[in-house]
């Protein structure tokens, strides 16, 4: 049914991307872009990414299962992973009641993965057997001080921190590479995909005002609305998300307002979200080249955010490897190591690739792993080094500005 646009506006903020007073409104529309992400549509929000909230609860869950040494198993842990409607797998209803899981979103966008099944399953198994391998080795050990070779407790100043034989702790990679395989992925490769976004008739329904069957939103801009969940998803207030950003999950949304914290990124965090914003506001008008300009800053500036972040972790970890404090790195370079394979479901807005593609990845990961038999307790400072140099020369920072802390 076909409904008029409108825009409900706090305040705004007028551009256009008219070369001259003489070029037609028709060719080059003015974009009424909001102060918060706020849209209407006769007076109704048009605003929706209820899966995505959801899905981040769910990882969230995950991510605490994966702990708790009194009461989960494996099976329990693959059931919230893999989550089916009805099923009691979460301590909250409505989750339970979800038809939404993670495992099924996860390396499943459609311009990396669609025609890379495989590839896609790969990545799902690496998942599976981070919650295997938590379970099946570290759970065992939970009261035995780890050594290299052997799982089990490390002393991390006032907390107590889990790792396998080689020292990584299971439950970070699993955090950290979900934040890439599955909110990076779905934001920036899925749906800000000119795929996903001009699928079929969305196009021509988005600039005749035709929303979607039964809802107040055109089909574009509900997609565009899930890639900004994928962040916001779980802000306190969803409209306003700066305002807390870094305190509302542990995941995209909690590292780029890290990054946002460093002075040398310090306005990484507003370059995103005004993208977010314009790129809505540009759907609306059906200004559809300002909707791709936006979609490319967004990916440069998550990718950068992942990338900073895991070059972070790793120079925090020579530091303390550095004082003769091996095991004190540890739970730093397993924050990397997720950092680091979040890096292949980065996107360059150049090429269209991730900045680093996942055979590299592969390699980086081989050598933060390959110092010596025992893994992490083997790792030397000079190959943290060379890992960060690596990453950092696919963008446009140093090594020495993402290690810094202000």
């Amino acid at each position: 049914m076909f409904k008029p646009l409108s825009i409900l506006l706090t305040a705004t903020v007028i551009l256009s991307s008219c070369s001259s007073d003489d070029d037609a409104d028709t060719t080059n529309p003015v974009l009424e872009v909001p102060q918060n992400y706020t849209f209407t549509r006769e007076g109704n929000s048009t605003v929706d990414f209820n899966g995505q909230t959801t899905r981040i609860a769910m990882a969230e869950a995950i991510s605490s299962s994966l702990l708790d040494f009194d009461n989960a198993t494996e099976a329990s842990i693959m059931a919230q992973f893999t989550h089916t409607a009805g099923d009691a797998d979460f301590e909250d209803a409505a989750l339970n009641a979800s038809d939404k899981n993670v495992r099924s979103k996860v390396a499943a966008s459609v311009d990396y993965y669609n025609t890379n099944a495989v590839q896609s399953q790969a990545i799902k198994s690496t998942f599976d057997d981070y919650i295997a391998k938590q379970v099946s080795e570290v759970f065992p050990n939970q009261n035995v001080v780890a050594i290299a070779g052997t799982a089990g407790q490390i002393a991390d100043g006032t907390r107590t921190r889990y790792v396998s034989a080689t020292g990584l702790e299971y439950n970070q990679a699993f955090a950290k590479g979900l934040l890439g395989a599955l909110m990076t992925d779905q934001m920036l490769n899925n749906y800000l995909s000119v795929a996903v976004l001009d699928e079929g008739d969305n196009r021509a329904n988005n600039s005749a005002g035709v929303t979607a069957e039964g809802s107040n939103y055109t089909t574009m801009e509900h997609k565009w609305d899930e890639a900004y969940g994928y962040i916001y998803g779980a802000s306190q207030d969803p409209t306003n998300p700066n305002a807390t950003i870094g305190e509302d999950d542990g995941f995209l949304n909690e590292y780029v307002g890290r990054v946002n914290d460093d002075a040398d990124f310090n306005t990484i965090a507003e370059t995103i979200f005004d993208a977010f914003k314009t790129g809505r506001a540009a759907i609306v008008a059906g200004d559809y080249v300002t909707r791709d300009e936006q979609a490319a800053i967004i990916r440069a500036e998550v990718s950068k955010a992942i990338a900073v972040r895991g070059i972070y972790y790793l120079q925090q970890a020579k530091t303390k490897i550095e004082a003769g404090n091996q095991t004190g790195a540890f739970h730093g370079l397993s924050e990397a190591y997720g950092f680091i394979y979040s890096l292949q479901f980065t996107r360059n807005p150049q090429t269209d690739a991730p900045y680093l593609s996942a055979v590299e990845v592969t390699g980086l990961l081989g050598q933060l792993m390959g110092d010596g038999a025992n893994g992490l307790w083997d790792l030397t400072a000079d190959t943290i080094d060379a890992i960060s140099e690596s990453i950092a020369a696919e963008f446009d920072f140093t090594v020495a500005q993402a290690a810094s802390v202000d």
